[in-house]
């Protein structure tokens, strides 16, 4: 009897248990929320700080510019680069650090290595008599 392929459910399954499907999706749902927040603080920012300007080009707001939904995406994009940015940077920098600390503890220590090799020293001079 030939064996029987996994179907398609079960090929389904086994994807979607993957750490990084899960992991993937998780990040997917936190970054629509984060643009989101950015988005409102952009707006905010970039309103409050040209209102004189706005109201002297006679303009409710940034979005009412011609290019003014492409300039408040392009602020949006930049601001989440650059949080995205500083959050990888730390997790490299804890990275880093860890594998050092690790490394560190592996490393025997070079004052024991040094006693041990003079005693193998002194215990081979004495067995042959010197």
């Amino acid at each position: 009897m030939p064996s029987r392929r996994p179907g398609l459910l079960a090929d389904f399954k086994a994807f979607i248990n993957k750490g990084n499907v899960v992991d993937l999706a998780v990040a997917v749902v936190i970054g629509g929320a984060f643009g989101k927040v950015v988005d409102a603080v952009v707006t905010l920012v970039m309103t409050s700080l040209l209102e004189p300007a706005l109201k002297a080009a006679q303009v409710e707001s940034i979005q009412a510019w011609p290019a003014g939904a492409v300039l408040v995406a392009l602020i949006n994009f930049l601001v989440i680069a650059f949080v995205v940015f500083l959050i990888v940077r730390a997790i490299e920098a804890a990275k880093r650090k860890e594998t050092a600390k690790a490394e560190a503890e592996a490393a025997p220590d070079t004052q024991a290595q040094l006693a041990s090799a003079v005693t193998r020293l002194v215990e081979a001079l004495d067995r042959r008599g010197l």
